[in-house]
């Protein structure tokens, strides 16, 4: 839910290490354009004739409806929830508060396990020094990082609100001279190559209408040896036998899409078959849904107050509609379709 993480701790972490024959580019091994297809079996799941997509496959129409939504929404998650627009992460052997306290430092939780698990150094010294948030929503994860590092962070959202309010934000925090903010797209980044040492992309995955290319600008700007952390939304891997999901799951995702502005799911194992096509390194996986899984019903607690409930209706159709599907995300993570998962890779020195 931007613009979406465990080695510190002691829980079962789920590890894919998925080899592909695909060949590799030798000659710009970080353009996409010299990727080879890729062999993806869930390239059968659209949201075609939603509307994030036209039938058409529109994707200037997807980026102004993600902008758009994003324009609309964004005062109304931080009015309730803060300014870490996404997904917050919980012990699951822990009983959860109803505290909007307990739900935002679930969110700064994220972000550390995050860290943690791509191996960031928690020293400030050995830490990253250059980042890039790729879907910065209204900036929370690049000002963290810009706090505990010294980092100059730069963010990018297809949102101008998002990124008039970030940039605010950071200038109210002290921050203007270590963070910034611009309206640019993820697939065609406003920056050279190998630019960071850490790019970071919190939830923001899940909108990409080309995941190859999605994947290819991540490494694109990284710099050698550069740490690339990617949480998103990602539907089941698909057993040996199937060719695509189910009927009902198909169904399911599409109501999803068609609110919340997302083009095609795919998997963890085809993100690893992508990065692993760039010949990134120490690439490491995991399943974290049972550790997100508080924060829907709390998202759902907190649209039926008052305030909530005041806040969406001044806030318009795009927001309402997202928020009518929140229990379809629920029942996603409950019957096993949905995932959220991290990925972390290095590019090679």
């Amino acid at each position: 839910m931007t613009s979406m993480l465990l080695s510190s701790t002691s829980q079962t972490q789920i590890f894919h290490n998925i080899r592909t024959s695909q060949p590799i580019s030798h000659l710009h091994p970080y353009r996409t354009t010299c990727l080879a297809p890729l062999p993806c079996r869930s390239r059968s799941i659209r949201c075609a004739g939603s509307t994030a997509v036209a039938d058409t496959g529109s994707t200037r129409e997807l980026k102004q409806g993600i902008a758009e939504l994003y324009d609309e929404s964004s005062a109304v998650w931080e009015d309730i929830w803060g300014d870490h627009m996404h997904h917050g992460f919980y012990d699951p052997d822990e009983v959860v508060s109803g505290s909007d306290s307990d739900h935002r430092a679930a969110q700064f939780r994220m972000i550390q396990e995050a860290l943690s698990f791509a191996g960031v150094s928690e020293d400030p010294e050995k830490g990253p020094k250059t980042v890039v948030d790729v879907g910065c929503g209204i900036g929370g994860s690049s000002r963290y990082i810009a706090r505990k590092y010294g980092a100059k962070c730069q963010g990018i959202t297809l949102s101008p609100f998002q990124a008039q309010r970030a940039n605010a934000l950071a200038a109210t925090e002290g921050l203007a001279d270590k963070v910034s903010f611009q309206v640019a797209d993820a697939l065609e980044q406003p920056f050279p190559d190998g630019q960071f040492d850490l790019v970071w992309s919190m939830e923001s995955g899940e909108h990409m209408p080309d995941k190859r290319k999605f994947v290819g600008e991540l490494a694109r700007v990284a710099a050698p040896g550069a740490t690339i952390v990617i949480v998103t939304w990602c539907h089941r891997v698909l057993g040996p036998s199937e060719e695509s999901l189910q009927p009902w799951e198909m169904k399911h995702l599409k109501k999803i899409c068609d609110a919340y502005y997302l083009p095609d799911w795919c998997s963890t194992a085809d993100y690893v078959n992508l990065l692993e096509s760039l010949s990134l390194q120490d690439i490491k996986t995991a399943d974290w849904s049972q550790y997100v899984a508080p924060f829907w019903p709390a998202v759902i607690r907190s649209a039926l107050t008052w305030k909530g409930l005041t806040s969406l209706l001044r806030s318009g159709m795009k927001t309402i509609r997202g928020a009518l599907v929140m229990p379809l995300m629920i029942e996603g993570y409950k019957k096993g379709l949905i995932k959220f998962a991290i990925m972390t890779c290095r590019k090679p020195e």
